[in-house]
């Protein structure tokens, strides 16, 4: 399975897993799956942290790549067809970060690990986490 995470299951992972659901725990340790962090993630967290909303280690350009590979995560980058992706998806969601996972996921065919149940009403695979 291919499975891009979201960024709420990335840190839950990141803090130990203890907060997600076992299925998910379960597929994101699988070393059968392939795992994408998105530089969307990264940008987000970027943001909040430098905003003071969220407490983990500063420097997320340095720590997040050595989690990604300790972990091994690939990293997805954002290409234009993922933004432009995201001109043609309802306006079900205000996220601009959850909009443009969502539009990696369904250009990537990849499964989207999150907790927000308003993301599968856009159609892209979904594992609850």
């Amino acid at each position: 399975m291919d499975l891009l995470l979201d960024t709420h299951a990335l840190l839950w992972w990141l803090e130990g897993g203890q907060k997600l659901r076992p299925q998910a725990f379960d597929a994101i340790g699988d070393p059968d799956n392939n795992v994408f962090l998105s530089a969307v993630s990264a940008f987000e967290i970027a943001i909040k942290v430098r905003a003071g909303k969220l407490p983990v280690e500063p420097n997320v350009g340095r720590w997040l790549p050595e989690e990604a590979a300790t972990n091994r995560f690939r990293l997805l980058s954002v290409t234009v067809e993922h933004a432009a992706r995201v001109e043609h998806l309802p306006r079900l969601h205000g996220d601009p970060f959850d909009q443009l996972l969502v539009a990696q996921a369904l250009v990537e065919q990849l499964t989207l690990v999150t907790a927000d149940q308003r993301l599968e009403q856009y159609g892209a695979r979904i594992l609850r986490c």
